[in-house]
C-alpha cells in the first residue's frame, strides 16, 4: 500500500476501504506518522476543494467519517510512538442545550489529521465538564460550537467558569456556529471565532503557534 493511494482514498471519500488500507500499510511496516501524513494530505485537498466549492458539506462529512475510520486503526500505533509527547491538546464540544455535532465532528477529524491531541466532549456539554477536562488534561485550547441562538450565552458561562477556576488566562478559547461572528464571540469572552471547520483549523493552528 503506497502513501499516494492512502491520500487518494481520503480525497475520493472511500470510507469503506480506508480501514483495510491503513491496516495493510501498518502490516507492511510503514511508520504510523508517515501514514498519518498521507491521510492529512488527503484531508488538506478535501479542505481545498470545499473552499473552492468543488466539494460541499456532504463531502466534508464523508471525509470526516473516512478519517475517523482510519484513526480507529492508526490510534494504537500512534500512541505507541514517542512522537506524541509534544502534541497540542485541544478540547472540543457543543455547548449546553445544543445537540448539533456535524460541524464539531468535521473539526475533530481535521484537527486529528493536523496532529493535535483531541478530547471530544460531545454535545450538550456544561461548563463544569469543560473546566474539569481542562484540569485533567492540561489542554491549551477549547473549541466550542453553538448552532442555536438561544445557546450562545453558554459561551459566556464557560468563560466565567474558567475565570472562577483560575484557568482562563492559561487557555485559548475559540467558538463557531451560525449565530456567531467575531464581535459577538469576543463580547461573550472567547478569543477567536471561525466560520466553519476548515477555517477553524486555520485559526486554531494560529492560536497554538503552529502557524
Amino acid at each position: 500500500m503506497d502513501f499516494e493511494k492512502l491520500t487518494e482514498l481520503v480525497i475520493e471519500l472511500e470510507v469503506d476501504d480506508i480501514a483495510d488500507a491503513v491496516k495493510e500499510a501498518l502490516n507492511e511496516g510503514k511508520d504510523a506518522f508517515d501514514i498519518l501524513n498521507s491521510l492529512t494530505k488527503g484531508m488538506d485537498e478535501v479542505g481545498r476543494r470545499y473552499e473552492e466549492k468543488e466539494y460541499y458539506l456532504t463531502e466534508l462529512v464523508l471525509a470526516g467519517e473516512t478519517m475517523k475510520e482510519a484513526f480507529n486503526i492508526l490510534k494504537p500505533a500512534l500512541a505507541a510512538s514517542d512522537r506524541t509527547e509534544d502534541k497540542v491538546k485541544i478540547i472540543i464540544g457543543t455547548v449546553k442545550g445544543d445537540n448539533h455535532d456535524i460541524g464539531k465532528n468535521i473539526l475533530g477529524s481535521l484537527l486529528l489529521s493536523s496532529g493535535f491531541e483531541l478530547y471530544d466532549l460531545g454535545m450538550d456539554v456544561d461548563e463544569n465538564t469543560i473546566v474539569e477536562k481542562v484540569k485533567e488534561t492540561g489542554a491549551q485550547i477549547i473549541a466550542l460550537s453553538s448552532l442555536l441562538t438561544m445557546t450562545v450565552e453558554q459561551i459566556k458561562v464557560v468563560h466565567e467558569a474558567l475565570q472562577s477556576a483560575g484557568l482562563r488566562d492559561k487557555i485559548k478559547f475559540i467558538v463557531g456556529g451560525a449565530p456567531l461572528n467575531m464581535e459577538l464571540a469576543k463580547r461573550l469572552g472567547a478569543d477567536d471565532f471561525a466560520d466553519d471547520a476548515v477555517d477553524g483549523v486555520r485559526h486554531i493552528k494560529r492560536l497554538s503557534g503552529m502557524e
